[in-house]
């Protein structure tokens, strides 16, 4: 059963600052979600598991929509996704799933999702989401991409990447991860959809560490 929640802004404190989750008490999201969701892993299916960390049976499952030329999208994977993994997710408590959501607005986010994606067929996945975010303002202006991520990868490694990205095989990926998105009716990156105990919390926009916990630790106290 989808619930639905809407954080943004100062708001979102507030928000995960109120007691037990219960189904009124939170306001709809302007895109609601269709029902009814998939079934499979919490309701999640078309899972690549290159794409993901921690146990799938964890007891909540989080999807992260994100576009690598994203600004709001950094500043999330820097400031908070990093830190869900360390506390929530190498503790068996949660599945992240990072979903591709290149936005045609930006000229190269779908090259970096392409690199970023071949990287992850060899296990490099984090390596390179570190260097795309941490060097977006300058290759965003020049273009490099295979440069950034060729920094971070060793000679062979690239050359693998560069092959993948080549083969074309990385763009059918993306847009199941893209369609996905449209199921969702994800209109702006970064979305983070969790799920838990047959709900899905949908949350646009990026959302500080401190909240998300805060969030994590109610719907993982729910009976």
């Amino acid at each position: 059963m989808i619930r639905r929640l809407l954080l943004a802004g100062t708001l979102v404190a507030a928000v995960l600052t109120l007691g037990a989750i219960r189904p009124p008490r939170y306001a709809a999201v302007a895109a609601a979600l269709p029902a009814p969701v998939p079934q499979g892993l919490q309701g999640v299916t078309d899972i690549d598991s290159h794409q993901a960390e921690g146990s799938k049976s964890a007891p909540i499952i989080m999807e992260v929509f994100s576009d690598y030329q994203c600004p709001a999208c950094k500043t999330l994977f820097i400031t908070t996704d990093r830190l869900v993994v360390d506390n929530y997710v190498n503790t068996g408590k949660v599945y992240l799933i990072h979903r591709d959501y290149p936005l045609p607005m930006h000229a190269y986010s779908r090259v970096a999702a392409r690199y970023a994606r071949a990287a992850a067929q060899l296990g490099k996945l984090e390596a390179v989401q570190r260097a795309l975010f941490q060097n977006q303002e300058k290759w965003e202006v020049s273009g490099d991409v295979d440069g950034t991520v060729a920094a971070v990868l060793t000679p062979a490694e690239i050359v693998k990447v560069r092959a993948l990205v080549k083969g074309g095989t990385m763009d059918a990926l993306i847009d199941k991860d893209y369609a996905i998105g449209q199921i969702y009716h994800v209109n702006q990156t970064p979305t983070t959809i969790l799920h838990a105990k047959d709900q899905t919390f949908p949350v646009a926009g990026v959302l500080t560490f401190d909240a998300l916990h805060s969030f994590i630790d109610q719907l993982l106290g729910q009976k």
